[in-house]
């Protein structure tokens, strides 16, 4: 990170299917090892698995699963004379997305058995109804922030 100056954030160009950044930013982040269209085919097959049980539009569904996954508070760390507070600040808009796809990840991860795609699938859907673990972790990190409310004060 530069002293001076600004970070010129580069965006991924949107996927070939969907033409979504969204999609293209979930396969950027499944992804391990360089192996690309691995991970494309786990999220096209995730995308199809819930097109097939929903009957909506898979995109849509996805974009509901991440804006209801995306946190609106987070809380960190500032150490003022000895002792560290956890101070709630309020999440940039990139930032939270990037959060919301990477809590639906591990959550999928976390999934006992089938496969990722199927994994995925199930954690989007449920994501998207307002459920799940990705959920409850949004709601654990809002709780954290609310606890510690008193140290706003504290934000820099």
């Amino acid at each position: 990170m530069p002293r001076r100056g600004q970070v010129i954030r580069r965006e991924p160009s949107p996927d070939a299917k969907y033409h979504s950044m969204i999609v293209a930013r979930l396969v950027n982040k499944i992804m391990m090892q360089g192996k690309k269209t691995t991970a494309e085919g786990i999220v096209y097959d995730a995308l199809n698995i819930m097109e097939q049980q929903e009957s909506k539009a898979p995109v849509n569904v996805l974009e509901q699963a991440v804006k209801n996954a995306t946190p609106l508070l987070e809380v960190k760390p500032r150490r003022v004379g000895g002792a560290t507070y956890q101070v709630p600040v309020e999440v940039r808009a990139d930032r939270g997305l990037s959060l919301a796809i990477r809590w639906l990840i591990k959550s999928a991860r976390a999934r006992t058995g089938k496969s990722m795609a199927e994994k995925l699938a199930a954690e989007l859907s449920d994501a998207s109804k307002g459920q799940g673990a990705t959920i409850k972790k949004r709601e654990d990190m809002y709780k954290m922030a609310q606890a510690n409310r008193a140290f706003a004060h504290y934000r820099w």
